[in-house]
């Protein structure tokens, strides 16, 4: 009964090389397409990040707390402990004032300059201020984190219902005097910007206000609020009825395109670890001990099985 299903005799030599060679090339086509979609799914969701360094939250201390101060009871003012608060002796005056740092990323989110290690910002002051020992000059290191107990200490801007200056979150790290004579005048230079990574700081500005009694207007936006050194004037005078002062000097991370985020801490206290903001690439030795192409492996023994197939037909045939 051979002869009802037709004719199905041996395909000649060449046809069957042909087909043989087909299948193969077909298979390592498709393998090859299967492990490059498996390396392309290993990239860092994060590599193209818009930030360099991720915002640094620290809320700040409350009522209670050691680092608490004191708060007007007209919700005029807070203060907050600050191991850089200093004191004149001989006290002089009633003359006090803050000279304050913030370094925001590209968002304009505080943060303590952890993709910018050893690298600083100093500020010049004049002899009035020589008597404190964080003054003449003022230097502020980064990463904050790494020099200071408390790398930030004010919350300068930002509003809040809950809160009489300020929103509830640390943005800047400031020295403060007090004991000045009432006439006294403050002075300090422009802001400079040193070492390792100093071409990716902008100073953005400077902002000074004189509150006479009003306490720090917070309910501003540092970039937008920030003014030219020659603006600003470089010093303030203190008077009877304003013997409070204070310049905030406004920095902000510059970093190249592609730059990617530092990984923040997961806890939210505020430390974002020792991770630099540069993409990060794993060394030679782990690539060697690991596999630099995953899913390459099986592909390699299919295409290795594939070769052979084709080779056995070519033998018989």
């Amino acid at each position: 009964m051979s002869g009802a299903r037709g004719s199905r005799g041996p395909l000649p030599n060449g046809c069957r090389r042909l087909l043989a060679l087909a299948l193969g090339l077909a298979v390592i086509g498709s393998l090859v397409a299967t492990g490059a979609g498996a390396s392309a799914s290993l990239v860092d969701p994060e590599s193209n990040g818009s930030v360099s360094e991720a915002e640094y939250v620290e809320s700040t201390p409350e009522p209670g707390d050691p680092y608490f101060e004191a708060a007007a009871e007209d919700g005029s003012w807070i203060s907050y402990e600050n191991p850089r608060d200093e004191y004149r002796s001989p006290y002089l005056g009633e003359g006090s004032g803050k000279i304050c740092v913030t370094l925001l990323n590209e968002n304009g989110d505080p943060v303590v300059g952890e993709s910018v290690p050893n690298t600083s910002v100093t500020i010049p002051t004049n002899n009035v201020t020589s008597w404190h020992s964080k003054a003449n000059p003022m230097t502020v290191k980064f990463p904050m984190t790494d020099h200071y107990d408390r790398p930030l200490d004010g919350d300068e801007f930002g509003t809040s219902p809950e809160m009489s200056q300020g929103d509830g979150y640390l943005d800047s790290h400031c020295i403060e005097m007090h004991g000045q004579p009432e006439d006294a005048t403050i002075e300090y230079g422009e802001a400079e910007i040193s070492g390792e990574h100093a071409d990716k700081i902008d100073v953005v500005g400077y902002i000074q206000q004189v509150p006479e009694g009003d306490g720090w207007d917070s309910d501003i936006d540092p970039v937008a609020a920030a003014e030219p050194y020659e603006e600003v004037g470089g010093s303030w005078t203190y008077e009877p009825e304003a013997t409070h002062a204070q310049v905030s000097v406004i920095l902000q991370l510059d970093a190249a395109p592609g730059g990617s985020v530092s990984p923040s801490d997961p806890d939210g206290n505020g430390s974002s670890g020792s991770t630099s903001g540069t993409d990060q690439e794993p060394d030679d030795d782990e690539a060697e001990d690991g596999n630099p192409m995953p899913g390459f492996g099986a592909l390699a023994a299919l295409v290795a099985l594939s070769v052979a197939v084709i080779a056995r037909h070519r033998n018989r045939g």
